[in-house]
C-alpha cells in the first residue's frame, strides 16, 4: 500500500527545497560580482591614497629646504602626540 499523503508532503518539501537551493546560488553569485567590484574600488582607491601620501612626503622633505611651502602643507601634516 502507498500512503499519497506522505507522498505529496515529500515532494512539496523537496520542491522547497530545491527552490531555496535556487535561490540560495543565484544569491552568492550576485554576492560574489558586487565584492569583486568593490574590491576593484578599494584598490583603486588605495593607489591614489599611496600616491598622494609620496606627493605628500615628497613636500615634506621639499618643506624642509624650503619653508616657504610649510604654511601650505600645515594643514595636511599631522603632528607627533605630546609625551
Amino acid at each position: 500500500m502507498k500512503c499519497e499523503t506522505t507522498n505529496t508532503v515529500l515532494t512539496l518539501v523537496l520542491a522547497a527545497l530545491v527552490l531555496a537551493d535556487v535561490w540560495l546560488a543565484l544569491r552568492t553569485i550576485i554576492l560574489q560580482r558586487e565584492s569583486r567590484n568593490l574590491q576593484a574600488q578599494v584598490i583603486a582607491r588605495q593607489t591614489t591614497m599611496n600616491r598622494l601620501n609620496v606627493v605628500l612626503n615628497e613636500s615634506v622633505q621639499y618643506g624642509k629646504t624650503h619653508p616657504d611651502i610649510n604654511r601650505v602643507l600645515q594643514p595636511f601634516v599631522t603632528k607627533p602626540a605630546a609625551p
